[in-house]
C-alpha cells in the first residue's frame, strides 16, 4: 500500500542506535523527519546525513525532531553516527518492518543486477502523527534545504 500526503504515518516500534526502544508515537506533539536510506556510510547516504547535520539547528528551530531509518544494524549505524558525528537517532530496521510500513523496500537494479533495497524517500510527519510530505526525489547534497523550503 502506497502512503499519500495527509495519510496517519504508521507507527512503530523499533531499536536505535544504542538498543533503545524508540516508537514513532512518542514523537506526537512535535514535527518529525522520517529519512528513509539505503546503507550507512556510503557516498549518497553520508551526504544525506551530513547535511541534516550540518542544518540540525535550522531543523530544530523549524519544531523538527530528525530521524534515519535504514535496514543496517545497531553497530553499524554506531560507527555511522560517530565517524559523522551525527546529532540525530537512527532507527535499526532489521526486520524490514519499517521499509515495508513505508512501502520503501522495492526492486531496484545496478549495473543491469536486480535486487531489493530501501528507496531514498523522506516523510515529513506533523504533531499529530499526519504525512505533510513526501520527499521521493531527494537532494542527498541539500536535503536540509529540500525540507525547510
Amino acid at each position: 500500500m502506497s502512503l499519500s500526503i495527509g495519510d496517519p504515518a504508521p507507527d512503530f516500534t523499533s531499536t536505535d542506535q544504542n538498543g533503545q526502544p524508540i516508537k514513532l508515537s512518542d514523537y506526537r506533539g512535535k514535527k518529525v523527519v522520517l529519512y528513509f536510506y539505503p546503507k550507512d556510510d556510503t557516498p549518497g547516504c553520508t551526504a544525506q546525513a551530513c547535511s541534516l547535520r550540518d542544518n540540525y539547528a535550522d531543523l530544530r528551530a523549524a519544531g523538527y525532531e530528525v530521524l534515519g531509518v535504514s535496514v543496517d544494524d545497531q553497530k553499524a549505524h554506531q560507527k555511522f553516527i560517530k565517524k559523522y558525528d551525527l546529532p540525530f537517532r537512527l532507527v535499526a530496521d532489521t526486520d524490514n518492518q519499517l521499509v515495508e510500513a513505508y512501502n520503501v523496500w522495492k526492486e531496484k537494479s545496478m549495473y543491469g543486477r536486480k535486487f531489493m533495497g530501501t528507496v531514498r524517500t523522506t516523510f515529513l510527519i506533523d504533531e499529530n502523527g499526519i504525512i505533510t510530505d513526501i520527499i521521493g526525489k531527494v537532494d542527498t547534497q541539500n536535503h536540509a534545504k529540500q525540507i525547510l523550503n
